[in-house]
């Protein structure tokens, strides 16, 4: 079967994706480091946690509502721990479960770090585009997300970030 090739216009918007898929996370992370000290993985989990119910949430649903991997997630978690800013304690409902919880030094932290990168967010993402590009983009962006991982948490009709 012949590969279907991408044509000229397929393929330079991929380039640009690719693109954007490369330098929109070191953009973010960069400020985060210089303003913060944080990853964006650890800033994604540290704002997480401060969005649950009593800053509290089970490790394997953290790892997945912040896109990583429960081993990835387990190092980031022992290093907020030693920052003091998230501890880990056996799931008093089912043992067989452990929970990350956001100190109040890690709630600071992460309410401290929020406006900067909230401001980056909107000048690279969504002051650069009108109301409407901003509805297709998230459109756009749900779509493909169907296709890479239909599973995806941020797919689910219930899932909001408050």
């Amino acid at each position: 079967m012949e590969p279907r090739w991408l044509d000229d216009e397929e393929r330079q918007t991929w380039i640009t994706v690719a693109s954007v898929l490369t330098r929109l996370p070191q953009a973010l992370e960069a400020q985060l480091q210089a303003d913060a000290g944080l990853t964006l993985f650890e800033y994604l989990v540290l704002s997480v946690l401060s969005m649950q119910p009593e800053r509290t949430l089970r490790m394997s649903e953290l790892a997945m509502i912040a896109d990583g991997s429960l081993p990835r997630l387990s190092q980031v978690i022992s290093r907020m721990e030693k920052r003091g800013c998230v501890r880990r304690e056996p799931d008093p409902s089912d043992g067989r479960y452990t929970l990350a919880i956001l100190t109040d030094d890690g709630f600071e932290r992460v309410e401290a770090a929020a406006p900067g990168h909230v401001e980056t967010v909107r000048n690279l993402i969504f002051d650069p585009l009108t109301r409407p590009q901003r509805r297709h983009l998230g459109e756009v962006s749900r779509r493909i997300m169907q296709a890479v991982d239909p599973s995806a948490h941020c797919l689910r009709s219930d899932w909001k970030i408050t």
